[in-house]
């Protein structure tokens, strides 16, 4: 799924501090400009895929001229691409056991198809999902 959500980047003494105003749970900091933007978009895309596995709601996001800026404080629009997350980061491997016809196995292990491989393309196939 892919998301946009805008959040707060905050100027400290020692550094920078990221809210997304729309997600509780989801914050971060950087030493540097650049470092705070990519723990946020991180942490935007953990937060979001946690959501996701466990079946907890996403807010709609609000609209950038909705928040309220403090001083010290920039605003930015965060995207986040959480199969594109999932693929980088998920890279366990699940067991599951299939049943076939005796006959398609026979004429499967014959041309020496591999099983797992099959699946995986037939599954990323039939969700539209490209390797």
């Amino acid at each position: 799924m892919k998301y946009k959500f805008p959040a707060l980047i905050i100027k400290e003494e020692d550094g920078f501090v990221v809210e997304f105003p729309d997600l509780e749970d989801a914050f971060t900091q950087g030493d540097t400009w650049e470092e705070a933007f990519e723990n946020a978009e991180d942490v935007l895309n953990l937060m979001l895929w946690n959501r996701e596995e466990n079946n907890i709601p996403i807010p709609q996001p609000s609209s950038i001229d909705e928040i309220d800026v403090p001083t010290n404080t920039t605003i930015a629009l965060f995207k986040a691409d959480t199969l594109e997350y999932r693929k980088l980061h998920d890279t366990r491997s699940v067991r599951k056991n299939v049943t076939i016809p005796s006959w398609l196995n026979t004429l499967a292990i014959n041309k020496n198809i591999n099983f797992s491989n099959l699946l995986q393309n037939a599954l990323m196939n039939e969700l539209g999902i490209e390797k």
